[in-house]
């Protein structure tokens, strides 16, 4: 699997989540890293993930990643 870095500019970390818009709802979704590159998302690493800063008006949704089942 290739390694994907941040999107932001300047950023050399490795990416862990992903982030997308939902232009209608004003609303930013925050998640797991998304298991293939989508177009219209943005992946971003620990860092600008929490550090993220949205439009007045608009919400953040973080969703964490699912508990694995123990084995």
């Amino acid at each position: 699997m290739d390694v994907r870095i941040c999107s932001k500019v300047a950023c050399a970390n490795s990416a862990s989540s992903t982030l997308t818009y939902d232009y209608a709802d004003s609303m930013v979704v925050v998640g797991p890293l998304s298991t293939r590159v989508e177009p219209h998302g943005y992946d971003l690493c620990a860092r600008h993930a929490a550090a993220l800063r949205v439009p007045r008006g608009w919400q953040v949704v973080r969703r964490e990643p699912l508990p694995r089942d123990a084995d």
